[in-house]
């Protein structure tokens, strides 16, 4: 029998993408998602890349009821926990619903993971938790300084549970925070699909080219960067799903509490970003340098080495790939999972 993993929010772009690298290493993944932010066309496609569909629940993580069903009839030995909101903007305008969905969600959740005696879990967190720093690369020790909701949320979350191992060593728990996720899976049948406007760079860039908007505005071109426009650390997002699966591997070997960056270590800056999906797309990107974003710094990347020698994990693919990858799922699928 295949050790079932239970994935929360894994209809997303990140969980998804993890379901395939889990099921490839002989887990059963089992999916929590209530849609709020992903589609459930996606387990169609699942099923073409893995040979079938995940199991999955249409549920709130908030929702203990349901938790304390999934637990007692599942044989859960582990969780990944993706579930919650993610934009930056929106958590400034509405951050009651950050801390209820991100926080308490995660509450909620370790509890039922306590009352199953399930101790096993993976937590998806952020770089945003370091805030602006100038220091570079990002280690796991810098000084953690969110600037808005969404990364107080992590932060939070981080804490309630590192609380939480060291009140009882039985818990196994790893703390991820990754950078930039980007890339699609190869086959081109999942991939980002950001309800409304993209947040992100690299949608933003494919739905350009794929011809749904007309042009990328650029917030900044006079930074203290090789071209003046922001440099970030974008990780491909199967290179992501892997780290997690190494990171539950590590954790079924080993208990305590691992805080790990997930990043390339290398930067990227926006206007090579252009570039590089012009080179996979053939397509030119119009794009618009406009004034610098509120809150943004120049230069943003990992230091991943205590990844690579606590979990043995390393990012392998590269900017060519992620743009590639990115452009063959949008090219295929020009509105998302609604094409």
């Amino acid at each position: 029998m295949s050790p079932t993993i239970l994935v929360t929010g894994g209809a997303g772009f990140i969980g998804s993408h993890t379901c395939v690298a889990l099921a490839a290493a002989g887990y059963a993944p089992l999916v929590l998602d209530n849609f709020c932010n992903s589609d459930v066309r996606v387990f169609e496609r699942l099923a073409r890349i893995i040979g079938s569909a995940p199991r999955f629940v249409e549920g709130d993580v908030r929702d203990r009821a349901l938790l304390d069903r999934l637990f007692a009839e599942q044989p859960i030995a582990g969780v990944i926990h993706f579930a919650g909101l993610k934009s930056v903007g929106e958590s400034v305008s509405d951050p009651l619903a950050y801390y209820d969905n991100n926080v308490h969600g995660s509450l909620v959740l370790a509890a039922a993971m306590e009352a199953a005696s399930v101790h096993t879990l993976i937590f998806s967190s952020s770089a945003t938790v370091y805030g602006a720093t100038d220091r570079l690369p990002i280690g796991e020790g810098e000084a953690l300084q969110p600037t808005n909701p969404y990364g107080h949320s992590k932060q939070m979350v981080e804490q309630a549970l590192a609380d939480l191992q060291r009140s009882d060593p039985r818990w196994r728990i790893t703390l991820l925070r990754y950078f930039n996720p980007v890339g699609a899976h190869e086959s081109g049948l999942i991939g980002e699909h950001p309800h409304g406007k993209p947040n992100n760079l690299m949608p933003y860039v494919s739905q350009v080219a794929v011809g749904l908007r007309d042009k990328l505005a650029v917030h900044g071109g006079d930074y203290p960067t090789p071209d003046g426009t922001g440099v970030r650390d974008y990780v491909h997002v199967m290179d992501l799903a892997e780290g997690h699966v190494a990171a539950l591997r590590h954790a079924e070997r080993q208990a305590g509490l691992a805080t790990l960056n997930l990043g390339t270590g290398r930067g990227t800056s926006v206007l090579e970003v252009v570039k590089a999906f012009e080179r996979a797309s053939g397509r030119s990107i119009a794009y618009e340098i406009g004034p610098r974003r509120t809150g943004d710094v120049p230069s943003n990347w990992a230091d991943p080495a205590l990844a690579q020698a606590t979990l043995g994990w390393r990012a392998q693919r590269g900017i060519d790939q992620m743009c590639a990858d990115s452009w063959r799922w949008q090219q295929a699928n020009p509105r998302g999972y609604e094409s």
